[in-house]
């Protein structure tokens, strides 16, 4: 039975997430579950063998529907031999599938990124409600980290959007987005602050030219 205020149509998108969570466990690993974030919503099995740095996570909602991938290498940027609204998103079928949901879940364009070999998903969740939010976290070597916020996930411009000096305009997949240099020496790419729907790369141990070019290699998911 569906909570309410889900429509019939996203249940499948509830199946799919359970989906990404099975396929994103190590072999090696043990999942276990975790405690119900809250009516409505889900959270995913999570690797025991993956590092136990807390992941990041949005507000549990009464309607929402969450998927939190665990630890787990992407391969390098081979599209997937399976076709797909995104094969050509770096990581796993798991991973591909769950872009490839959301997207058709909401009505604004989701971006996914291409990536070097070295990185893997470190958390990630969405949310259907009140327009629908995206919010995924990947890991590098040395430590390094940058995370996509998508969606309406900061309407009014304040407080979410990193603060910090802009550096002029700079690609974000097929749009044109705002480098900011934050006060902690990292960098982020901000597309349409403060609008209703908007998209962020944040940065954390990343140079210039490397956010630069993550965000110049952002797909749109379905294009």
């Amino acid at each position: 039975m569906s909570a309410p205020g889900i429509p019939r149509l996203l249940l499948p998108l509830a199946a799919t997430a359970a989906l990404l969570i099975a396929g994103c466990g190590s072999a090696q690993g043990t999942s276990t579950p975790s405690a119900s974030s809250g009516p409505g919503s889900t959270t995913a099995p999570v690797d025991t063998a993956a590092p136990t740095e807390p992941a990041s996570s949005l507000p549990a909602s009464p309607d929402a529907e969450s998927a939190a991938p665990s630890d787990t290498p992407v391969p390098s940027a081979d599209a997937s031999s399976e076709a797909g609204p995104a094969a050509d998103c770096t990581g796993t079928e798991e991973n591909r599938t769950f872009y490839g949901s959301v997207a058709a879940a909401v009505d604004w364009t989701v971006y996914c990124p291409v990536l070097p070999t070295g990185w893997f998903v470190e958390s990630g969740q969405y949310r259907l409600a009140a327009g629908g939010r995206l919010a995924i976290a990947y890991r590098g070597p040395g430590g390094a980290r940058f995370s996509l916020d998508e969606g309406a996930w900061c309407t009014d411009g304040s407080g979410c959007v990193p603060a910090g000096t802009e550096m002029g305009s700079t690609a974000f997949g097929d749009r044109t987005g705002t480098l900011i240099a934050t006060p902690d020496g990292n960098f982020a790419i901000v597309v349409d602050a403060g609008s209703t729907i908007s998209w962020a790369l944040t940065g954390d141990r990343l140079d210039e030219a490397t956010v630069r070019t993550f965000g110049a290699a952002l797909i749109a998911v379905g294009d």
